[in-house]
């Protein structure tokens, strides 16, 4: 990477332009000679005389500021003073920005940033401005954090400063004063126990403790076991001398495995790095990771760049949550992220969940990972009977199918209740409404992009949401009906419903601010959102209702379907076993392939077949895809300056809507009173990383010409609804 002055604008002091001009001029002259001579360039020198450090007085910054024209490294001068703590990988403070302005030297303003090299010469042959403070002699951003952090930043066309910020917590100068102690041994192997239900299990524990490393995609059986057994699979990297790491989608699941692997290994070998811990408690057991104390990580999200030294596992857990995807630049998705550090580190890698998503899918069928699942007899003995709305219920009640809660929903409930909780699944608030067939309620999409329609304008225009092209005589590819509709009943509302249909029987309400953990085992119903369904203690739920089915699987989104039966199973696999009586209705479309895939629990085979129809229509994640984002002029002007790959196909660009009245504005969205569109760039296998650099350039280029207004690019973009 090009290295370039702090002090940019540092040179002559004359007042007369064309002296300064002249001066210009020699000065490039004599660079290029210099260059074309190869010879040693002078020693560097700081326009407030201070002494240099003797040895490498040279020092690389990474200066914080997240803007794609400055993402290079600046040279500055290191005093002797602070020669012995400013080394690579500490925090320092420069000024950014100096010059000369009106023949008066100024300094420019103090910002933040990090050493990253030390060296005894710079590529700027004029005056270097000193480093101005080392904040910190910790090495927080060793040279493994650095370089992860440049190939995110590669992956998703962002500055390598965003990526440091969200890898690097900030500093709290009380945790750096206490020391972290030393690292115990490795614990002894653990023994495989729940493991053995899977063939290959235990011969998967036995490679990571041998370490080797692994890779493999796990289905996980339901029921409450995974989190002991993602522990014992933690532990047997930790018996082999090496680092595990284990990312969850949120704080709960997070402290499910953190309550295993300290049950499973005593305290000591492991943290756990949530939000909940406070940032002072966070920024302490960041460091005491940082500086090898402890070797074993359990965290969410941010937990993904944990600096573990010598790692031999990494793990993740439900990959298709979205919580796994930042919302800060240039958001990287954890799973991304993890499969970076194995390959860097020639670690092992786990991907589990009780459902399956296409890229978990795509990693089995390209041989980089194997299957991790049980037998078919193992599955029907651990999970639940799932029902649905059959032919038979529909001749006991005619309305069975369009109605919210059919005769099997109450009958499932009233069993249920009898034997202790009883789970009631409805889809999260704030969906869109969106289209679908009166019908059979399958998603309406387009004829020519499959991208999904939708209503716009005041004569309810009909048209596509990826590539804005009306769609005049629409009828569903499913049944062949002409008629839409779109309407979405919440969490309230439902338990409201149920209180009155079961007076004297308890009902819980678990979802958005007031999440509960865990519930008892009495009878009771507890209405949850998904995501946000607590832990029933003693084995389970009795049932479990599984609501507006068709809500989830009428979703204008490329992963509609993937993600309607990942919530499925997610809370069927809090229920009971078959056997102990635990019984599961979903209320949708039972020849709709995600309810059927519940019904046999395969969720591996609705992945399988879900990537296969997508690399037909070369669809993510057999294709890479960028979506940019921003005024018309502005995105139409980028996608004309930008070099992209020749196989490169643009969709759109469409208009998007702005966020209604009384909701804040979600990220990607265009401010109230201004039009934004959005248009997607596809490209085929191989071309991800063209696609990428060739967006981060001219986005760059744009900026340093400060031409228009700032676009938003967002590599493989989670919602293409």
């Amino acid at each position: 990477m090009s290295s370039g002055n702090g002090a940019a604008g540092e040179g002559a002091g004359s007042r007369d332009p064309a002296a300064r001009r002249a001066g210009a001029e020699q000065l490039a002259f004599i660079r290029e000679t210099v260059r074309k001579a190869d010879v040693p360039r002078a020693r560097p020198r700081t326009w407030r005389g201070a002494p240099l450090a003797d040895d490498l007085p040279v020092a690389r910054v990474l200066v914080d500021k997240g803007l794609l024209h400055l993402d290079r490294y600046f040279d500055y001068a290191v005093p002797a003073g602070m020669a012995a703590e400013a080394q690579p990988g500490v925090r320092v403070r420069v000024r950014f920005g100096a010059g000369e302005r009106g023949g008066r030297r100024e300094g420019g303003g103090l910002v933040n940033g990090f050493i990253v090299e030390r060296c005894r010469e710079s590529d700027f042959p004029g005056v270097l401005a000193p480093i101005a403070q080392v904040v910190s002699p910790e090495p927080v951003l060793t040279p493994e954090l650095l370089r992860l952090c440049r190939s995110v930043a590669d992956r998703y066309a962002g500055a390598l400063a965003d990526v440091v910020q969200l890898a690097v917590p900030p500093r709290m100068a009380r945790a750096e004063k206490k020391p972290s102690g030393e690292p115990l041994p490795p614990p002894t192997a653990p023994a495989p126990e729940s493991w053995s239900r899977y063939p290959g299990g235990a011969g998967y524990l036995d490679a990571l403790a041998r370490g080797e490393a692994p890779r493999a995609v796990w289905t996980a059986l339901p029921g409450p076991l995974w989190p002991e057994e993602l522990a014992r699979a933690m532990a047997a990297a930790l018996a082999s001398g090496r680092g595990a790491l284990a990312v969850l989608p949120d704080g709960r699941a997070a402290g499910r495995v953190d309550a295993a692997l300290t049950a499973l290994l005593g305290s000591g070998h492991h943290v756990l790095l949530t939000a909940a811990a406070g940032p002072e408690a966070r920024y302490r057991r960041w460091l005491a990771i940082s500086r090898g104390s402890v070797r074993g990580v359990v965290g969410t999200r941010a937990a993904m760049f944990a600096p573990v030294r010598d790692l031999g596992l990494l793990a993740i857990w439900d990959d298709g949550d979205s919580s796994h995807s930042d919302d800060h630049a240039p958001q990287p998705h954890a799973r991304e992220v993890l499969l970076l550090r194995a390959v860097q580190g020639q670690a092992a890698f786990l991907l589990g969940g009780h459902g399956h998503t296409v890229e978990a899918a795509q990693l089995v069928e390209s041989g980089w990972a194997r299957p991790l699942t049980a037998e078919r007899e193992t599955v029907r003995a651990t999970a639940p009977l799932v029902r649905t709305v059959g032919d038979l219920d529909q001749a006991r009640d005619p309305a069975a199918r369009a109605a919210r809660l059919p005769s099997l929903a109450w009958q499932v409930a009233r069993d249920g209740l009898r034997q202790g909780p009883v789970l009631v699944q409805v889809p999260r608030r704030g969906y869109v409404p969106r289209l679908g067939c009166e019908r059979c309620r399958a998603p309406a999409r387009c004829a020519h992009c499959a991208g999904p329609l939708r209503v716009t304008g005041a004569g309810n225009t009909l048209d596509c949401a990826w590539c804005g092209r009306e769609e005049t005589h629409w009828s569903c590819a499913e049944c062949g009906g002409l008629r839409l509709r779109a309407n979405v009943v919440g969490a309230r509302r439902t338990a409201e419903e149920l209180g009155r249909a079961f007076p004297g029987v308890p009902v819980r309400t678990s979802g958005r601010d007031h999440v509960l953990d865990t519930v008892p085992a009495e009878p009771a119903l507890v209405v949850s959102t998904p995501g946000a369904e607590p832990v029933a203690e003693d084995g389970g739920y009795a049932a479990a209702l599984l609501l507006d089915g068709w809500a989830m699987l009428g979703r204008p989104d490329l992963r509609a379907e993937e993600e309607a039966l990942r919530r499925w199973l997610n809370a069927a696999a809090l229920v009971r076993g078959q056997a102990d009586g635990g019984t599961v209705a979903v209320l949708a479309e039972p020849t709709q392939r995600p309810v059927q895939a519940l019904v046999r629990w395969d969720p591996a085979g609705h992945a399988v077949r879900e990537l296969s129809e997508r690399a037909e229509l070369a669809f993510p994640p057999v294709s890479r895809m960028a979506a940019v984002t921003g005024r018309p002029s502005d995105v139409a002007e980028l996608l004309s300056s930008a070099e992209l790959p020749g196989n490169a196909e643009i969709l759109g660009p469409v208009p998007l809507a702005a966020a209604p009245p009384g909701r804040p504005r979600r990220p990607g969205e265009p401010p109230s009173g201004e039009t934004w569109e959005r248009a997607l760039v596809r490209v085929r296998p191989g071309s991800g990383a063209a696609l990428a650099a060739a967006l981060k350039s001219a986005q760059a280029a744009r900026m340093a010409r400060r031409e228009g207004e700032p676009v938003r690019v967002r590599i493989d973009p989670p919602d293409l609804g």
